[in-house]
């Protein structure tokens, strides 16, 4: 916490990347990539599942939503982070700093519980097949997404609303390549303990119950491929279940370590890779994770491939003979 008593700061200076100035072209080339594939992977994603009728199911419900929540994750850092890699003004306004924070938590926290929701549905289709239409109907589905959304919004609210009681006299630099709460709470004249505790309550609460979730679904699913005759199938279910776990375990250790972890205070020189790992580089690996393993996905996509290569080719035949 900074104890200077200056003039009040309304305005910050995000010094990510800043220490190897001489890097600023390399990171900009990988981020800009990650980005531009992310993008092309989530939101093609959700087109292909709202436009395709035989993916209406919960799975691919929670998976498109899924892809919604990485792409709004990816666009509200990385193009701001692009910018100030070639900007010599790397200012941001203690609003813009709260709206990008209130963006983020919003759509992590929705993240969260859609990871949770999709450990859930894929445990009852695995472990009880038979029950799984009335155990996961489309009702409960829209509702767990919506709840997902509802969680997100109120979790942000609480923490941006508590950030108005904080001060800011000091330094007005923020070690980081975006306006994360925890470097809000390390410059503030004011004590942010409230604060602190509140956040500690709050995203300890939900990582708890998310995770325990996740945790149960996927000891109940590997119990259940153990029992499996076929060594195919056990091999199969092992080798998807692995990719996801692997998947959530990134997300969720990132943010534990970024939020959970005792002295929040302290500077942290690994928040910043903590950070990519749940806000570049975990929506870029979803949608290979989830989808390009999927043969249904994989199945639908060849199938409007296919589609318009023959249109193609019929407009084709079409204008010759014209």
């Amino acid at each position: 916490m900074a104890k200077e008593n200056h003039t009040i700061k309304n305005e910050f200076i995000l010094t990510g990347f800043t220490d190897h100035p001489e890097l600023k072209t390399l990171l900009f080339v990988v981020f800009l990539t990650i980005f531009l594939i992310t993008m092309v992977g989530n939101l093609g994603l959700v087109i292909l599942i709202s436009k395709e009728h035989r993916l209406h199911t919960p799975m691919y419900i929670f998976l498109g939503n899924l892809a919604l929540v990485d792409s709004c994750c990816a666009c509200a850092v990385t193009p701001k982070m692009l910018r100030n890699f070639f900007s010599e003004n790397r200012m941001i306004s203690f609003y813009e700093c709260m709206a990008q924070f209130y963006f983020l938590c919003t759509v992590e926290t929705a993240d969260c519980f859609l990871l949770a929701a999709m450990a859930y549905d894929r445990y009852v289709a695995i472990c009880k097949p038979l029950q799984y239409h009335t155990m996961m109907s489309k009702k409960l589905c829209i509702q767990m997404t919506t709840g997902a959304y509802i969680a997100g919004n109120l979790h942000s609210m609480i923490h941006v609303g508590l950030l108005f009681r904080l001060k800011f006299c000091g330094s007005n630099h923020i070690n980081h390549f975006y306006c994360d709460i925890l470097p809000l709470y390390r410059l503030s004249c004011v004590d942010p303990y409230v604060n602190e505790l509140v956040l500690f309550i709050f995203s300890g609460s939900i990582q708890v119950f998310t995770i325990g979730s996740v945790l149960i679904s996927y000891l109940y699913i590997l119990l259940t491929i153990l029992k499996m005759k076929s060594k195919k199938g056990r091999v199969k279910a092992f080798s998807t279940c692995a990719s996801h776990f692997l998947s959530v375990s990134l997300f969720y250790g990132s943010l534990f370590f970024m939020y959970i972890r005792p002295n929040l205070l302290e500077e942290g020189d690994k928040d910043i890779p903590a950070a990519i790992l749940f806000t570049e580089v975990v929506p870029l690996l979803n949608p290979f994770i989830y989808s390009l393993r999927n043969k249904e996905v994989i199945t639908v996509l060849r199938k409007i491939l296919k589609k318009e290569k023959s249109q193609k080719s019929l407009k084709q035949m079409t204008s010759t003979i014209d």
